[in-house]
């Protein structure tokens, strides 16, 4: 009898095991994948904090956690000028990127022409290209092709670079944005004698300028965290990344940990914030 018992009991145990996993398998997939991607975002903050001597690649166990490199990000030689470099090119690259992409963007949804088709598909060449290629290609550009005309290595040629691939994920998101209005609403301003201009500032531009928003920041977090391409064509000049790849043969600096910590924090704010903002529209 007790044989008989525990021989059925323990399939029905098996069956909720697995029943329970099975309904739960998402979430702990989730939760799994978080981890993963969050374990660097950690080593980089716990490793902000250690006072290390010649390198800062293992915890120096001697001393406790130290806040003088928080007190003086700047300590590490170079690392702020490297910081100042790669928020100048990220900021003109996503200035310019955004105002051509949505342009071209508008162009593409809202209007027929010759070669539209072509256009579309020439739009994914520098996402689909594998950056060491792009790179490679344009600094054979830069060095055969605008030498002649005075343009060298250095910041101008990493900010012409980061826009040419920045315009294309800037039109991506602002086409989707496009795709995904109701026609009927600009049809009903235009019922009531709102004239073109009216129509697109009054009704269109505030419905698309979340993904122009959208689009800005992606520009910005790619041209910011750009390395392979801005290593091919950045000369003697320094970014941040390219700052970072120097330094890890010695350790990265703790106050690198701490800017790439800091800029995290800035990133994940600013979604919060739009977030909040957005679902506070919608009521």
């Amino acid at each position: 009898m007790t044989a008989s018992t525990d021989s059925g009991y323990r399939p029905a145990v098996a069956q909720r095991v697995r029943t329970w996993f099975a309904n739960r398998f998402a979430i702990i997939a989730a939760i799994v994948v978080l981890l993963y991607l969050f374990v660097p975002v950690a080593y980089t903050f716990v490793f902000s904090f250690n006072d290390y001597r010649k390198s800062n690649i293992v915890w120096n166990g001697d001393a406790g956690p130290t806040l003088k490199h928080w007190k003086n990000p700047c300590g590490a030689p170079g690392v702020c000028d490297a910081l100042v470099t790669s928020l100048k090119v990220g900021g003109i690259a996503t200035v310019v990127a955004t105002i051509l992409g949505t342009m071209l963007a508008f162009a593409l949804v809202r209007h027929r022409f010759r070669g539209r088709s072509t256009s579309n598909v020439l739009i994914f060449i520098p996402m689909a290209t594998p950056e060491i290629v792009l790179g490679a290609s344009l600094l054979t550009i830069f060095v055969q092709g605008f030498s002649r005309f005075g343009l060298r290595l250095g910041f101008w040629t990493i900010v012409i670079a980061h826009i040419m691939f920045c315009i294309s994920f800037v039109v991506v998101t602002v086409k989707a944005r496009l795709q995904s209005l109701d026609p009927r609403l600009e049809e009903a301003a235009q019922d009531l004698y709102a004239g073109p201009g009216g129509t697109f500032w009054r009704v269109t531009f505030p419905l698309v300028l979340p993904g122009i928003v959208g689009a800005a920041l992606l520009s910005f977090s790619l041209s910011f965290d750009d390395f392979i391409i801005t290593n091919f064509v950045s000369g003697d000049e320094t970014t941040f990344p390219k700052f970072v790849y120097v330094s890890y043969l010695r350790g990265i600096p703790a106050q690198a940990n701490v800017i790439g910590f800091s800029m995290f924090v800035i990133a994940v704010a600013l979604v919060v914030a739009g977030q909040v903002i957005g679902n506070s529209r919608r009521r």
